[in-house]
């Protein structure tokens, strides 16, 4: 059992030394967050995520006490995924890296699953609204697309 983030937390950017880590991050915050996504965490789903996202997204991670505790996926504005370890969740990891991608860029989008509730709840309380909606084809599931602002443009 993995322990709670209990030291200073640095925000960086992701390296290929990483990759384990960031890993057995995205497969068990994956896999709670998703149980409704046959394979997640795992297969050809990890092996997407390790060759493809992880080498072309711009990443970053969350590192507390010397170990990645999250991992937040960027393509320009539009966060590809941000997950956060289990043991982690709650103690503004996730929190701090959504700030750190509206630094770079301003405004933010990203798409969440409908039923994933706990990002739904999470993204609103980060000021994310729904824009829009579809259908996830490959998983018949609901795909809300979540905007939000820039600070500027709220004014």
């Amino acid at each position: 059992m993995a322990a709670s983030v209990s030291g200073p937390t640095v925000i960086r950017r992701y390296a290929p030394a990483d990759e384990t880590a960031a890993m057995d991050v995205w497969s068990r915050a994956g896999r709670a967050a998703h149980p409704f996504v046959p394979g997640e965490g795992e297969g050809e789903r990890a092996r997407k995520m390790r060759e493809i996202y992880l080498v072309h997204a711009e990443n970053w991670v969350a590192d507390a006490d010397g170990r990645v505790v999250a991992l937040l996926g960027l393509l320009g504005a539009e966060i590809g995924g941000l997950f956060v370890a289990p043991e982690a969740q709650g103690t503004g990891v996730g929190r701090r890296l959504v700030e750190h991608a509206a630094a770079l860029h301003g405004s933010l989008a990203l798409d969440v699953y409908e039923k994933n509730t706990g990002a739904r709840s999470f993204y609103a309380r980060m000021g994310f609204v729904e824009e829009s909606r579809r259908v996830d084809e490959e998983y018949d599931e609901v795909m809300l697309r979540l905007i939000r602002p820039a600070p500027a443009d709220l004014a």
